[in-house]
């Protein structure tokens, strides 16, 4: 990862917490938003790791401090999982994310969300998230699937098929209820 691509992914982290991308906004969001904080650990430590060897020491502390919060927050995205820019980590505690799971850009994630793997069944392996999707508190998805652009989950839903795009998600197991998606959920996206 270069260091321009480090810098804006966490600009535009920023932005979708403040809605600006000031050095007061940065301060004034990662003290009072867990979930930010989380992210720039996340970010740093994937920067760093991806620097090496002239960057250990730096790489060891950076994954020191984010242990350290996903214990504090009850977040745990391994710093190695391909997420685009613009991630947004509403309410924190509860969230557990595949290292393989790959999460496309101006995505939400709720508490209490898992994004998981599984080794058998209909759709084994670890799901995709596409561009632009809300994920409500408590949701499941699990297995090989992939969630479509501007996709809504629902709160406690599992989702174990593939959605398309647009698509409002809710229950056990999860079906599509409109093609609404996730417009009003999803605000201060970046490009």
């Amino acid at each position: 990862m270069t260091v321009t691509r480090y810098i804006s992914l966490l600009t535009k982290d920023l932005f979708r917490y403040a809605r600006a991308c000031t050095f007061t906004a940065f301060l004034r969001t990662y003290f009072s938003c867990p979930g930010y904080k989380y992210t720039f650990w996340m970010r740093t430590a994937a920067f760093l790791g991806s620097r090496r060897p002239w960057t250990f020491v730096l790489y060891l502390i950076s994954r020191v401090v984010l242990n350290h919060y996903t214990f504090r927050y009850g977040i745990h995205i391994p710093h190695n999982t391909e997420i685009g820019e613009g991630l947004y980590i509403g309410h924190f505690g509860g969230i557990e994310v595949s290292y393989r799971a790959k999460i496309g850009k101006n995505c939400n994630l709720s508490c209490g969300v898992l994004i998981g793997a599984t080794y058998a069944g209909r759709h084994p392996g670890v799901p995709t998230i596409l561009d632009r999707v809300y994920i409500g508190p408590g949701a499941k998805i699990i297995g090989g699937i992939t969630i479509g652009n501007d996709s809504a989950i629902g709160a406690n839903s599992v989702v174990t098929d593939t959605v398309s795009d647009g698509s409002v998600v809710v229950g056990i197991p999860g079906r599509v209820i409109s093609q609404k998606g996730s417009g009003d959920y999803v605000c201060n996206t970046v490009d």
